[in-house]
């Protein structure tokens, strides 16, 4: 029997892509670069998502769906006029973006069958990431790995990132999460 997290991303279905791993790659950074599109220019979305969508540049891998499963939703105090983003990235493995047009705030959640460890590490390593993030701060826990990342140009937005620390980890559970803020002054 499938557990409630595989049935959630059983959910994210699409033809299966000829590079998977690019698919994966692309699909991940897509979903930072639309928690930082969502967080640090609102304008992109508050007139409609057409510009929003368009900068994620991940077409129709994106989509908008109503409720997401507990699994992939923010901490509680995140949770204000949240929107949930399915990125479809492969036939079994993808991510959900979760955004708030009442909080600074972005959650991130990746899982499915196939390993996406490696897949979080090239997309951490990549120019594009490192253009905008600079690592913060890193620990482990067990068997995973969390890295804290500001951004270079509004060092008061961080992201969390945690995920396994080596490929070959269980896939039945979350395998990726993050979650952003923008710091607000008091």
């Amino acid at each position: 029997m499938l557990s409630r997290l595989t049935m959630t991303f059983a959910l994210l279905t699409i033809a299966v892509p000829a590079n998977a791993q690019a698919d994966l790659e692309s699909g991940l950074a897509g979903a930072v670069r639309g928690c930082e599109e969502w967080v640090l220019n609102p304008a992109s979305w508050s007139e409609g998502i057409g510009p929003f969508v368009a900068t994620v540049g991940l077409g129709s891998q994106m989509s908008l769906v109503e409720t997401v499963g507990e699994e992939a939703l923010p901490p509680q105090e995140m949770r204000a006029a949240n929107h949930y983003w399915r990125i479809n990235s492969t036939e079994n493995a993808g991510y959900i973006l979760v955004v708030s047009d009442q909080l600074p705030i972005c959650h991130i959640t990746g899982g499915g069958g196939s390993d996406l460890q490696p897949v979080v590490e090239t997309v951490l390593a990549s120019e594009d990431f490192l253009a905008r993030w600079v690592k913060s701060d890193e620990s482990s826990r067990g068997d995973m790995l969390t890295t804290e990342f500001r951004n270079r140009e509004e060092p008061a937005f961080s992201i969390v990132i945690s995920r396994a620390q080596e490929a070959g980890q269980r896939l039945d559970r979350v395998q990726v999460l993050a979650s952003a803020m923008f710091e607000l002054a008091d």
